[in-house]
């Protein structure tokens, strides 16, 4: 499986637990802090690679210390990262993450060099030549003109899929429109679908965004799983229940499995089953390269 995931990419700092923030110049001991390579490309393709393809990865980084630690990490998961463009003038999108001992994860967040990724500099031939494309976070790449290389994309006979940074919003919905006719398959959560759409039952709002050109959506619903839904019908997989430590990167490694189920000729339905298996082994400890899995006992325990 050859993959390419394009878009954002973020050096989040994970600090657990974080219950409240001490008043003035007040501090507070905590367990865990953790450097962790993330975002709706990095975090996913770390994620693809586990569960055994071949990933690379394109976006922009600066030209600073967070952009070679970013790198390096995602090199030691097997990402090939030759294709992220170092920008100058930008740094590198970090993100601090303080999460609360129930898993939930406020976030403070630096779009830096994501915003500055040139498409006239994008390796059409990498794109072109894959199995699938997975686009992290459109909203970021001047859908406008992303549209026109996903449809040269797709005009090659490549499987292209988008997640979502930005919160559910009818201005962002808005502003990625033009790229929406362009995937087969869109993987946002529940709040992000509702928010642009207006709905308020999440299938309605998934039909909704396929009335606007994509082909499926698949959303996640947190502890209820994630809908399949495309114009002929909505399937729900069940979430796996797990001890909640950590929800960031859950969304990510969703992306991930489903793509890998995609891409192993499983339905629509059992790849989001491996999905949400994969997003549940991430939850349980801190950041989105959490848990040692691959493709055998990732799938193992899926519904017969």
């Amino acid at each position: 499986m050859q993959v390419v995931t394009f878009g954002a990419h973020v050096l989040d700092v994970v600090v657990h637990p974080v219950d409240s923030i001490p008043d003035g110049q007040g501090a507070a001991l905590v367990p865990h802090i953790r450097l962790v390579p993330a975002g709706p490309a990095g975090g996913t393709a770390i994620t693809l690679a586990k569960l055994g393809a071949v990933v690379s990865t394109v976006g922009a980084v600066g030209r600073d210390d967070s952009a070679d630690l970013l790198t390096t990490m995602l090199q030691r998961h097997g990402v090939v990262t030759e294709h992220l463009l170092r920008v100058d003038d930008q740094p590198t999108s970090m993100s601090v993450l303080p999460i609360r001992s129930n898993g939930d994860r406020p976030a403070l967040h630096m779009p830096g060099a994501n915003l500055a990724y040139p498409l006239d500099r994008v390796p059409l031939d990498l794109l072109t030549s894959a199995d699938h494309v997975h686009i992290g976070a459109p909203e970021l790449l001047n859908p406008s003109e992303l549209a026109g290389v996903l449809e040269r994309i797709r005009a090659a006979g490549v499987r292209v899929s988008a997640d979502i940074l930005a919160p559910g919003d009818p201005g962002v919905l808005s502003w990625i429109e033009p790229v929406l006719p362009h995937l087969d398959y869109l993987l946002p959560n529940d709040e992000q679908v509702l928010g642009f759409t207006g709905a308020t039952d999440l299938v309605d709002g998934c039909r909704a965004l396929i009335d606007r050109g994509v082909a499926c959506v698949a959303a996640t619903a947190g502890a209820d799983g994630a809908w399949v839904v495309t114009g002929d019908g909505a399937e729900l997989a069940a979430a796996t229940d797990v001890e909640v430590v950590d929800t960031s990167g859950c969304g990510d490694a969703f992306s991930a499995g489903f793509i890998a189920g995609r891409l192993h000729d499983f339905s629509l339905l059992r790849s989001a089953q491996l999905g949400c298996a994969v997003a549940g082994v991430v939850a349980t400890g801190l950041g989105s390269d959490h848990g040692d899995f691959d493709w055998e006992s990732a799938t193992a325990g899926l519904p017969a």
